[in-house]
């Protein structure tokens, strides 16, 4: 069921963030085939990860029984499920929410400070990988 779920909150997300996007092109005048196309296709490859996650932590707790380490297994399935979800719900959430900060600048203030400081957490952490690689 939870597995069932999971694909649910993603397929959910998926979808307003494709619709979300429709509106933001609409809106900015830059709708374009060739663009909703990639998104489409996005939100495919989103769907076929996330059900991936679900059958790799099914296949590892049923592994687990074979090699008598339930307990490892069960932990180690779903640990790998919920960082890919985690990660497909948060994607998500920032690229609806960058939508409706285009589509309506107005009341959009909060969104832009938290997507501000989101991108600045990310060119940070760009940089240190780059610093790291130099280094090494």
């Amino acid at each position: 069921m939870q597995y069932i779920i999971m694909l649910t909150i993603v397929l959910g997300l998926a979808v307003s963030d494709f619709i979300t996007g429709i509106i933001k092109g609409y809106v900015t005048g830059t709708l374009s085939s060739s663009k909703m196309r990639k998104g489409g296709l996005n939100k495919i490859g989103e769907l076929i990860v996330m059900a991936t996650a679900c059958g790799l932590e099914i296949g590892i707790n049923a592994l687990g029984k074979y090699y008598a380490a339930d307990q490892l297994a069960k932990v180690t399935g779903t640990v790998a499920a919920i960082v890919v979800f985690g990660y497909i719900v948060i994607m998500e959430l920032i690229s609806i929410l960058e939508n409706y900060a285009e589509i309506n600048p107005q009341s959009a203030g909060w969104i832009r400070k938290l997507l501000k400081r989101l991108k600045n957490v990310q060119e940070y952490e760009k940089e240190e990988g780059k610093h790291d690689t130099e280094r090494n």
